[in-house]
């Protein structure tokens, strides 16, 4: 468990909060991000605020794991977001807990947790739920639930995030500039952080 991972996170919304303070909205929502900027170009990052449906999620138990650049900051990313990303197993029990977070976390109309990728809409933040099924490029991306790292915010909750290598492939599959200009920096956190293990010149960072 890291526990620096929550600050991490905590201080990247405060900093959103004084980067988008005064900022009037566009009517462009987060799904509508470009391929270069993300969503913090959206309205996505005006009063973006995760922490109340992280809650709702370890309250109800959910395995779900943070992806997408939340998880990104969270190991120590500089750029800023404005959605919440989250990988889940697709399986009944899960789709339960799931819907118990959203429903606490203010979601107005639950969505249907049989697709491969739905968007949500809770207080303070929107995003999509993805399951394995989802086609991500060439990757497998099951394996990156059991590896997820896990961190314990100061407000007393824990979260589930992807792991910094899982995170690094994901990005590199999906392929898009942002992707790459944020596994590029990913990349560089990974190979400064101590690790164990051997390096790998293909991912180019240790395993």
């Amino acid at each position: 468990m890291d526990p620096t991972a929550a600050l991490r996170l905590r201080q990247a919304i405060t900093r959103t909060e004084e980067a988008t303070r005064g900022r009037a909205p566009t009517g462009r929502p987060p799904e509508e991000a470009d391929a270069l900027h993300g969503t913090f170009a959206t309205d996505g990052a005006l009063g973006f605020d995760p922490f109340p449906f992280l809650r709702a999620l370890d309250e109800a138990r959910s395995r779900a794991v943070v992806i997408g650049q939340v998880a990104g900051i969270m190991h120590g990313s500089t750029e800023l977001t404005g959605d919440l990303d989250l990988l889940w197993d697709g399986s009944p029990a899960e789709a339960q807990a799931l819907h118990a977070a959203l429903t606490r976390a203010g979601c107005p109309a639950p969505p249907d947790l049989t697709r491969a990728q739905v968007p949500y809409r809770v207080t303070g933040a929107v995003g999509d739920l993805c399951t394995p099924a989802l086609p991500w490029g060439a990757m497998n991306v099951a394996p990156c639930l059991p590896r997820a790292g896990t961190t314990r915010d100061p407000a007393g909750f824990t979260i589930r995030y992807a792991a910094l290598d899982d995170l690094i492939r994901m990005r590199r599959a999906l392929g898009r500039p942002k992707d790459r200009r944020r596994a590029a920096e990913l990349t560089r956190l990974a190979l400064h952080r101590p690790r164990s293990g051997t390096f790998d010149s293909a991912d180019g960072f240790p395993r």
